[in-house]
Formats: C-alpha cells, structure tokens, sequence
C-alpha cells in the first residue's frame, strides 16, 4: 500500500448507537443530525480516493452523553469494537481509544487496557470535559501514563461550557470548535505539556484551528510576563515545533499555507473528518489539497504518509 493515511476518521460502532438513543440528544454540538457510519461504506470511500488506512476515534461530543450515561462502560465497549474493527480489517484501521474523562482515575485505568491490551494506536482526548481542559495538571497522571508508553494524543474540539452564549445560535463547529482547539492547545503549551511529557506525540485537528494566526501573539504575551506560563517563549516555540497537525476541513488553500509555514511540512497529516464531513465534502477537500499551491501532490501523496507512518506503525514500515 502506497495511498494516503487518514488520522481524523470517524467512527459510531453499536454501541455508542445505542447510547446515543438513550440520551435523547439529537443535534450533536447544534448539527443538523447524527451522520450514519458503516465500515463497508467508509472502505469503499477511502478506496475511490487513494485512502488505504484510516486510525478510527469518536467525535464530540464523546461519551458525555448525558446525565445517567454509564460513561465507563461505554468507553470499554467503544474501545473493543474499535479494536474488532482494526482486526477485522487488516491495513484498513486502527484505532484511539476514548476515555471516561473528566475522571482521570478511570480514564488512566482505560487507556492502559485500551493500549496494553487491545492495542490502540493511541487516545482521542476531547479540547475540554466540562471545563477541565488539555494542559490542566489534573491530567498530568493520564499523562504520565501515555508518556510511558509513548501513545499519540488526538485531539477533538468539542463545544465549551458557554456554547450556548458564545455561539449565536449557530452550531458549534463553525467557530467554537476552532476557537476552543486553540484554546486547548495553547493551554497545553504554556503549562509546558510538550516539555513535561516528551514522548507523547499529540496531533492538531483542522489545520491549528487559529493557532496559526495566534501564535505570535501568544507568544509575544509569555515574552513580556504579561500572562502566566510555566515555560518560557523560546519553550513555547519549541513546544510547538513537537506537535502534529492534520489537514481535516478545508484547509486549502489558506489554512493549509499558514500551518506550513508554522509547523513544516513535516508535522502535517492526512485528515477527513468523515463522516461528520459527507462524503462529496470528503472529496472536493481532498481535490483542493491535492492541487493547492501549499503542498505539492507529491506532497500528499508521499510526504503525509510518511509522515503518519511515524505515529501509527501498524500501516506498515516504509516511513
């Protein structure tokens, strides 16, 4: 296999179906509808589109479904029917393995099954569980535990506590979700994550979200001590130099030159976002990345798979 690696695909096995039903919610983070997902379906995509290989995770808004949600449970049978997939469909899919946050005993207790045991390929954490957010020290011994086992982070934005306000009644992926992955991973940043757990790879969603246009700025902020930081600017820049950054959404033209020059080429990944993202939006992104001036299609079609190859060994070894 030679094609594309997709590390921001999507996922609803039955049992988050079922738990889904139970909730009542029907308008995830203010979208129209939940999408349906079959893994027949999203082969047969990835097929007409050079896709081989997609690392599976659950999208926001995760397993907080709702008060009465067995969250613990849930995570374990998501987690294994990931895992059924990967095994049911060598060199199609892998996995990260979603937590029970905002408990983080019970979150580390699952990602050492879900690693150790079933072996996912990683963890999809969510920007914020009901306020507490990625960088908080409370996390600091989840962190520990992926650290040591050298487990990549993918982040999801989710809506933040004040969705309702902030949104304008419009739904929460079209500005909120932007704005509260940078606010995650800014977070993360200035409390020295990337210094403190080196061996954790965590990957960007959607191209940095704002980052790219926000980083001088918070930079220049811990520059002249005019906002808390437990790292200083030159650690901030180099915090920055160690993560990762997919290209899900419509990253091209602009988002996809602006990540470029921040990040590099390569730290940058593959990403579709389906099926959140439909299907015709799939291919149209894919077509504008694989002819945008930001990236050649070289670029796409070697460097990126490469560059996944790197996070996710069970793809194969050509990186």
């Amino acid at each position: 296999m030679s094609g594309l690696i997709d590390v921001h695909a999507h996922f609803l096995p039955p049992s988050y179906r079922r738990a889904v039903e139970r909730s009542g919610l029907e308008h995830p983070d203010g979208i129209a509808h939940w999408p349906s997902w079959e893994p027949e379906a999203a082969i047969d995509l990835m097929g007409s589109l050079g896709i081989d290989s997609a690392v599976l995770s659950v999208s926001s808004p995760g397993l907080l479904l709702g008060a009465g949600a067995d969250v613990v449970a849930l995570a374990r049978d998501v987690n294994e029917e990931g895992a059924a997939l990967a095994r049911d469909h060598p060199g199609r899919f892998g996995s990260f393995a979603s937590l029970p946050l905002p408990d983080v005993e019970a979150a580390m207790e699952e990602a050492v099954h879900a690693l150790d045991v079933l072996g996912a390929d990683g963890v999809v954490l969510l920007t914020n569980y009901e306020g507490l957010y990625l960088g908080d020290r409370r996390l600091d011994p989840l962190f520990e535990v992926l650290d040591a086992r050298r487990a990549p982070v993918f982040v999801h934005p989710t809506s933040p506590v004040c969705c309702e306000q902030t949104s304008l009644g419009r739904p929460r992926p079209l500005l909120e979700f932007f704005f509260d992955t940078t606010r995650a991973v800014t977070n993360y940043l200035l409390h020295g994550g990337p210094q403190r757990f080196p061996a954790v790879d965590v990957i960007v969603p959607h191209a940095g979200a704002a980052l790219p246009v926000l980083f001088d700025r918070v930079a220049g902020f811990v520059s002249r001590g005019a906002t808390p930081a437990e790292v200083t600017a030159d650690e901030v820049h180099a915090g920055l130099q160690r993560l990762w950054f997919d290209l899900a959404g419509h990253a091209a033209p602009q988002q996809s030159h602006a990540i470029r020059r921040l990040a590099g080429i390569e730290r940058l990944l593959y990403g579709s976002d389906y099926p959140f993202t439909p299907a015709a939006q799939v291919t149209r992104a894919l077509e504008e990345l694989r002819t945008s001036s930001a990236l050649t299609a070289e670029e796409v079609g070697t460097q990126l798979r490469r560059n996944a190859l790197r996070l996710v060994g069970r793809f194969g070894g050509d990186a």
